[in-house]
């Protein structure tokens, strides 16, 4: 499955849902954000039948980026139910993103 992009109200609807729901809140100019997103994208592909891969470009929704409090890109934010379950900021590979899935969803 591959990752959505989301608008505002797309955002609230989704992270709303009890399935957890990984959202990856990037910008096309930011460097970091383009190497690590092939990463990302294939996890989409592997994990997405246990969870919901997102993204959210802070150019086109910056208002969301302000609500959740996103300063530094890329951020990964897995929510569940409405509430932010964890963060992570800047994963330096795969590895890392599954890592933290693991941990905070306590598999």
């Amino acid at each position: 499955m591959k990752a959505l992009n989301l608008s505002q109200s797309e955002f609230t609807q989704l992270t709303g849902d009890n399935k957890p729901v990984l959202v990856d809140f990037w910008a096309p100019w930011c460097t970091y954000c383009r190497r690590i997103g092939p990463a990302y994208d294939k996890l989409a592909e592997q994990m997405g039948e246990a969870l919901t891969f997102a993204k959210v470009n802070i150019d086109e929704e910056p208002e969301l980026a302000r609500q959740e409090q996103i300063e530094v890109i890329p951020t990964l934010v897995l929510y569940r139910g409405g509430q932010a379950l964890g963060s992570m900021v800047a994963p330096e590979s795969k590895a890392k993103i599954e890592e933290f899935l693991e941990e905070t969803l306590g598999k």
